[in-house]
């Protein structure tokens, strides 16, 4: 038999947050597949995503694969090409890049064909990650406008706090002052802009969390804002154990009984992609029932408290998270972001459509 850990992937939730981007934005949705779609899997999430207008990805191998597997979208490379030998893939996959460096632009003046490849010049309005600085616009612009090689060329830029306080308003107003000159598409809503900001929805917007269910905001949760869990991650009880007053619990005895008590073994651990550094207290749901974990997450096992609930047995489903269990809040606990949990499913995890 195998382990009953498994990943559920809920097809008909991703159309729905699909849905509410569509209700938010009158603007064309470039949804954001890198990573494995986040890891919900790469082409069942573009099937249940086919009404998005684009997919925006790093790997031209997986750009290659959406193509082959008859999507006709937009895809977008969202850090461009790497080589001069993946420009002639571009070309036959018709395949968008992000162009953000001057060594692409080399890259792109020594290719030889000439086409109408459709690039998006990233601008760096302030998050000093990826992109052209203010001063290097408009030669940039220019130059790609009489590129012998290039069409249509899309303006984007990327938020650095559109999640948090700070909002977006200097970088916004920055990307106006650069583009007002330019009559071209643009580009610069992610999940937290298009969710708070309506004047960042521009001709593109680009969600990414939100389509997989989880809130990009620590003060609202994904269900306030109509979002449903895509993936629901859960295992089960394998043995179950009764504590003394004074026995630990896992590797290095983190957590130490104050009482006599029930604590179930889950068959879950960081080889699946669940965070080892997640401390006793984190949620879990045993049988639907809200409870925490115990002690160190190990390799193949966690451990969980089953006070309150003598119904709970070798077994019993345990929910890591997903429906009932919002990932960021999971991920609150372990002190990280649902971004990393979600993508750090590994392959051992059977993963099931539903």
């Amino acid at each position: 038999m195998s382990r009953p850990i498994q990943a559920r992937i809920d097809l008909s939730a991703l159309r729905n947050n699909l849905r509410v981007v569509r209700r938010l934005a009158s603007s064309r949705i470039m949804a954001v597949i890198k990573a494995n779609a986040y890891g919900h899997g790469l082409l069942r999430a573009a099937e249940a995503l086919d009404e998005a207008e684009g997919f925006a990805l790093l790997d031209v191998r997986d750009a290659i694969a959406l193509r082959e597997a008859g999507f006709r979208q937009t895809i977008l490379l969202l850090e461009g090409f790497f080589t001069a030998d993946e420009l002639p893939l571009l070309a036959e996959y018709e395949l968008s890049t992000v162009i953000h460096s001057p060594q692409q632009l080399a890259m792109l003046d020594a290719y030889p064909r000439r086409g109408t490849l459709p690039v998006w010049l990233k601008i760096n309005t302030g998050m000093n990650r990826l992109g052209f600085g203010p001063e290097q616009v408009p030669a940039v612009m220019e130059r790609l406008k009489s590129h012998p090689a290039t069409g249509e060329v899309t303006l984007m830029t990327h938020f650095a706090h559109a999640d948090e306080t700070e909002g977006v308003a200097e970088q916004l107003e920055h990307f106006k002052g650069l583009t007002a000159a330019y009559r071209a598409p643009r580009s610069l809503a992610n999940s937290a802009a298009l969710l708070r900001y309506p004047a960042t929805h521009a001709e593109w917007v680009r969600p990414g969390i939100m389509l997989y269910g989880a809130s990009p905001f620590a003060d609202t949760s994904a269900q306030q804002l109509g979002l449903q869990p895509v993936m629901n991650l859960s295992s089960e009880l394998i043995s179950v154990c009764e504590l003394k007053a004074g026995d630990r619990v896992g590797y290095a005895g983190l957590f130490r009984a104050d009482r006599s008590m029930r604590v179930g073994t889950v068959a879950c651990g960081y080889a699946d992609g669940y965070p080892r550094h997640a401390p006793t207290g984190t949620p879990v749901l045993v049988a639907g029932q809200r409870t925490r974990i115990l002690g160190r997450v190990s390799m193949d096992m966690l451990s969980v408290d089953l006070g309150g609930m003598p119904d709970a047995d070798i077994g019993s489903r345990v929910t890591l998270w997903g429906a009932g269990l919002p990932v960021e809040e999971v991920a609150a606990a372990a002190g990280t972001i649902s971004y990393e949990l979600l993508c750090a499913l590994t392959a051992r995890v059977p993963v099931v459509f539903s």
